[in-house]
């Protein structure tokens, strides 16, 4: 699972789970956060949101060791109870919106960009109906 991909609850959930356990089955004891980490290829960071949040589910729990906490399946019948579909995280509603506002002023500068061009081509128009007359009246005044 990349950065890239989206994955539901439910799926993380097994996935940590399934990798917990294949990791106790390996090593006999409960795993490390670092161990659950290295097996499924996720920063640490990544599996530490993962157990927090199945942690607060019910469905691992920790068991505390001198060293380093180790995480063991606590109800692994919750994990029916996660939600299925993939949630939008906040960090890409804020580009969905941080992308529509840039729309938004892009199309309002393409606008003003088109205004000032009008303008500048009234401008010419106008300096150049100007300069005509200008020459009838000098050419007229010649005769």
């Amino acid at each position: 699972m990349g950065a890239t991909e989206s994955k539901s609850s439910y799926n993380e959930g097994h996935l940590f789970v399934a990798a917990m356990r294949v990791l106790e089955h390996q090593h006999g004891a409960p795993p490390s956060l670092e161990q659950i980490a290295a097996l499924l290829r996720l920063s640490n960071e990544q599996v530490g949101l993962m157990a927090r949040r199945l942690h607060a589910a019910g469905i691992i729990a920790p068991v505390e060791k001198a060293f380093a906490d180790r995480w063991t399946v606590a109800d692994h019948l919750k994990l029916e109870d996660l939600p299925r579909e993939v949630e939008a995280s906040q960090l890409d509603s804020a580009l969905q919106k941080f992308q529509a506002e840039r729309d938004t002023m892009t199309r309002k500068i393409a606008s003003i960009k088109e205004q000032q061009e009008r303008k500048r081509k009234d401008l010419f128009a106008d300096i150049e109906k100007k300069l005509k007359k200008d020459l009838g009246k000098d050419t007229e005044s010649k005769f």
